[in-house]
């Protein structure tokens, strides 16, 4: 009776979740040939509307979350967070339902959500023309075997980083780096050889050159801690109403002046940024590791 009822609930969520992606979809896809109009003020203001249809867009699949499969969160933070202010937002990975999770927790606290997404992306049926209207940033990365193969693709990436980022500057923004660059897997922990118990490696490069691209305009440091205190859910999972309980630690820190450098040409700053990236990760690790300390806790209880 129950695989019956997460089915339904499941189906239904998933409907309402395809209605209200297409009904905002459309307004973006249509808006979005008015950003090519090479006049400031106007991009300014596309833009600014587009991100209100983005933010609606969220508010209701949180509508359709609390009818069809409510999950109590479990928020923890000492943020004092504004729309008004340019962010810099780093989350541990498990799922793509972390990424439900950061919109759930921070829409309409902060400015939305830009997520670094990869360059393929860009051509997926109305998403990939709605997320460039929205001003994501597309990336594309260099295999070793490739840049062994042309030489003059070095650098590439970073300049695609640089420029994707520097349109944030007009308005206030908050930018989304997966720093372990995928999700976490136990056998990718375990090829990694990580030093951390719930965590993948970070990848310092990507969250470096943003931050220099974005310069001084960027100085909060938004930390977000995810943990699943059951099991890491899928997407149909979570819509199904599987999922009862996520707990989720935010703090919020200034940029320090030693997360600002040149990471390619600049050697000294670019170990002194991976030492504090690294030292982020750690105390990352710590929390999760007390969630999941409190979690075992609560079950004997």
């Amino acid at each position: 009776m129950g695989g019956i009822l997460s089915l339904i609930r499941g189906s239904l969520a998933f409907v309402c979740w395809v209605v209200n992606t297409l009904f905002w979809v459309l307004p973006i896809v249509l808006l979005s040939p008015i950003k090519l109009i090479p006049i400031p003020a106007l991009r300014t203001a596309i833009s600014s509307l587009l991100d209100n249809c983005a933010t609606a867009w969220i508010s209701i699949n949180g509508v359709i979350e609390r009818i069809f499969h409510p999950v109590k969160i479990d928020l923890h933070s000492n943020a004092e967070l504004t729309p008004k202010e340019w962010y810099m937002v780093i989350a541990n990975h498990q799922s793509w339902v972390d990424i439900l999770i950061l919109q759930r927790v921070l829409n309409r606290k902060i400015p939305f959500l830009k997520f670094f997404l990869k360059k393929e992306l860009i051509f997926v049926p109305f998403l990939g023309l709605a997320w460039w209207a929205l001003d994501f940033p597309f990336m594309r990365r260099y295999s070793t075997a490739q840049l062994r193969r042309n030489p003059k693709l070095k650098g590439k990436d970073i300049e695609i980083t640089r420029r994707a980022c520097a349109k944030f500057k007009s308005k206030p923004v908050s930018v989304m780096n997966f720093v372990e660059g995928t999700r976490f897997k136990a056998e990718k922990h375990q090829q990694q050889n990580s030093q951390f118990k719930h965590l993948l490696k970070p990848k310092a490069g990507g969250l470096a050159f943003a931050l220099s691209a974005m310069g001084e305009h960027i100085n909060k440091l938004v930390n977000v801690s995810i943990y699943y205190p059951e099991k890491v859910p899928s997407y149909w999972e979570y819509i199904s109403g599987q999922v009862k309980e996520v707990r989720v630690h935010i703090t919020v820190t200034e940029i320090p002046d030693e997360m600002r450098g040149d990471y390619m040409k600049d050697r000294d700053f670019k170990i002194a940024f991976q030492e504090q990236l690294n030292l982020i990760w750690q105390e990352k690790d710590q929390m999760l590791d007390l969630l999941a300390q409190d979690n075992q806790v609560k079950q004997k209880v």
